[in-house]
């Protein structure tokens, strides 16, 4: 069988479950007592197990088969979570995902794992760490021994599950099924088996354990229970249809048989407690490729229901981004004939082409915005990442933190979420290093130990912003004016005329920190810049509000779209130009005699404040048009943050939605100009970057 076209779908669907584990992990640590949590994470371990051997990635699977040992112990009330425990769990999982990170590099997805497997399994005997210390006493060892009698033995939520079918009008059914002696291949017989009964229904619990049952572990006999709407002598004879197969004996159990089987069980995993798989014993059948994984999430939605109801059928698929790119490219082309196209029928004055090309133009717009949404995405992709982020660099620097996440539904373009991650990393690294205090010190200020994170993200206009709050020791412009005149970044005379607005920029600037010791966290001077570089690149911009001594907020502005924008288009000459809607205050007229020149500056009277007046015609060079000939003169006043420009144009066309096309190779980044776009007449119109005329 030939694994490497289920190579993309393995590396797919093992990040999701690395994610699953690092967010479980997350709240499991907030509620170790909380068992619920230990099942979601055993369940996502022992499919990427079952995933990783079925693709033959053995380091990997051999991994996660160690984490199950030790997940195992504690979900069935054998071994008390504790922080080392933590921290071993945490560090597989970091393995597991460098080796996945390998394998999506086209490596073997090897790697020394000895010394995790070592802790993993000093775990399962009982043993505690020297830096434990004198927790021992609230460690249970594993009990030794196996069940060894034919019975399928259950847990109380297995339990609870096959009594709640039953209640719902299901059949609980227990199988017993042998393979012929002589059959060759038993563990693939054992697949079949699996794959067949996982049409019709769901194992719960099945003996030998399915790990035993994938490497031939077993005497060409199994037996489970299973949860169908079919009668038994229908699952008998179905299994029987299957080759090799010798014999099948299928019950049907109702409530009385089914408590005295649990009754057993549970008598005899007090004197033998056994290793089960999980309790929702994810059948071989889901293990024997992601493929057939991901099959099973449409064929297995006919299931009867477990405890809770039956959930409702995935109708989501994966698609890859380049298909998403090449759709808004050929959109894009549509866009501009749609654009031409209602130019003809204007000057045509024909009423049933003027009518065709509206009509186009409700269709194109509703197509816009599917195909808008499509590219759109949860910055949840990039916020999940962020908890176990905090939780180890806090615990690296001897704090206490809360990460609060709000709005991780806000969706943002994807262009947008590749880049932001970096970012917003660098930011969150910043909060808990600089900004939230020393245990010690928070106590001093009389706060309480734990900091508190805000991470938020919301939409406003054509923008979405992101948060990062912290309630810590604030920013001191002095500090940082002090800092920036003792590296010679400013001179004392700058540092005395700055604001503190102005000061808090200075954390922008490359090499500029107010660390005083270099650490591997901060200190370096490389970070703050990056991210403002980054975001600017973006077309977004990071203010930043400060308190002393209560907290910091680092406010990230960007912009909804990469890819059409709705713009005013404006003449200068011959020349069109674009400017983005989402950057204009408003428009005006205004003449000669109201313009002002202050230090040789043209400024211009705007609602009780004076701003700068910028002539984009001297600016760009235009040869046949100069506005300090006309009395009057039309202005756009664009906006950055808090700060107003008005920018002089000849004439307004319009508003229109265009396309951003970017300048490409050959042209060098040209000041004040963002991209280009084709107009419906053929022509192509240079868009404005507004923030490159406020500095």
């Amino acid at each position: 069988m030939d694994m490497n076209q289920y190579l993309s779908m393995f590396i797919d669907e093992s990040n999701d479950h690395l994610q699953s584990l690092n967010e479980s992990m997350m709240g499991l640590e907030a509620n170790p007592e909380d068992l619920s949590i230990v099942q979601v994470i055993f369940r996502s371990a022992h499919t990427l197990k079952g995933m990783a051997a079925t693709m033959g990635f053995e380091d990997l699977a051999s991994l996660t088969h160690q984490m199950e040992n030790v997940l195992d112990l504690v979900r069935n009330n054998k071994l008390r979570m504790q922080d080392f425990i933590f921290d071993t769990l945490f560090k597989s999982i970091d393995a597991l995902e460098s080796m996945v990170e390998d394998i999506t590099g086209g490596g073997e997805g090897k790697a020394d794992v000895s010394a995790i497997v070592t802790s993993l399994q000093a775990i399962v005997r009982g043993e505690v760490p020297a830096a434990a210390g004198g927790a021992a006493a609230e460690v249970t060892a594993a009990a030794a021994g196996n069940a060894t009698d034919a019975q399928v033995f259950l847990d109380e939520f297995q339990y609870s599950v096959l009594e709640q079918s039953l209640q719902e009008g299901h059949q609980v059914l227990y199988v017993d099924v042998a393979i012929r002696k002589d059959c060759q291949l038993k563990a693939v017989r054992a697949y079949m088996v699996f794959d067949l009964l996982e049409r019709s229904g769901e194992v719960v619990k099945s003996f030998p354990s399915v790990q035993d049952i994938e490497q031939e572990k077993f005497d060409y006999g199994f037996s489970l229970y299973y949860i169908t709407q079919k009668d038994a002598s229908e699952i008998q004879k179905m299994i029987l249809n299957l080759s090799e197969i010798d014999t099948v004996t299928a019950v049907a159990l109702d409530q009385e048989s089914l408590r005295q089987m649990g009754q057993e069980s549970v008598a005899a995993t007090a004197e033998a407690p056994a290793t089960a798989p999980a309790p929702e014993a994810a059948p071989a059948a889901s293990n024997a490729s992601p493929a057939a994984s991901a099959h099973g999430k449409e064929e297995s939605k006919a299931a009867p229901a477990r405890a809770g109801g039956a959930p409702s059928p995935s109708r989501t698929i994966r698609v890859d981004i380049e298909r998403l790119d090449v759709l808004m490219n050929l959109f894009s082309e549509l866009l501009i004939d749609r654009v031409r196209l209602e130019q003809l029928a204007s000057e045509v004055q024909n009423g049933d082409l003027t009518e065709t090309v509206e009509h186009m133009g409700r269709v194109s717009g509703d197509l816009q915005n599917i195909v808008m949404k499509l590219r759109m995405v949860p910055v949840d992709t990039v916020f999940n990442r962020f908890p176990r982020m905090v939780r180890d660099l806090a615990k690296s620097l001897d704090k206490k933190v809360d990460l609060i996440v709000t709005g991780a539904e806000t969706e943002l373009d994807r262009t947008v979420i590749d880049e932001i991650g970096d970012p917003l990393v660098h930011l969150l690294r910043n909060a808990v290093d600089h900004g939230v205090e020393s245990i010690a010190d928070r106590v001093a200020a009389g706060k309480p130990e734990t900091g508190t994170v805000h991470l938020r993200a919301f939409h406003s206009g054509n923008h979405v912003f992101i948060e990062i709050e912290e309630d810590g020791r604030g920013i001191y412009p002095k500090k940082i004016l002090g800092s920036a005149v003792k590296k010679g970044a400013i001179t004392q005379e700058q540092a005395n005329a700055m604001s503190d607005d102005e000061a808090y920029q200075l954390l922008f600037a490359p090499g500029f920190s107010t660390a005083e010791v270099i650490s591997d966290v901060s200190g370096r001077g490389v970070g703050l810049d990056v991210v403002k570089a980054k975001i600017s690149s973006l077309g977004g911009n990071v203010t930043i509000y400060s308190t002393p001594g209560k907290g910091t907020n680092f406010s990230v502005q960007l912009p909804l779209t990469l890819s059409i924008i709705a713009a005013m288009l404006v003449r200068l000459g011959s020349e069109k130009y674009a400017i983005p809607l989402s950057s204009i205050v408003e428009t005006g007229i205004v003449k000669q005699s109201q313009i002002r020149t202050i230090h040789g500056n043209r400024m211009l009277e705007f609602r009780g404040s004076h701003i700068p007046l910028v002539s984009l015609s001297k600016i760009f060079s235009i040869p046949d048009y100069d506005e300090s000939t006309e009395e009057e003169t039309e202005i756009v006043v664009v906006r950055k943050g808090e700060r107003l420009v008005a920018l002089a144009v000849q004439d307004f066309i319009g508003q229109n939605e265009i396309v951003i096309k970017n300048l490409g190779k050959y042209l060098p980044d040209v000041q004040g100009i963002s991209g280009a776009t084709i107009l419906g007449d053929g022509q192509v119109a240079l868009i404005i970057d507004p923030n490159a005329f406020i500095k």
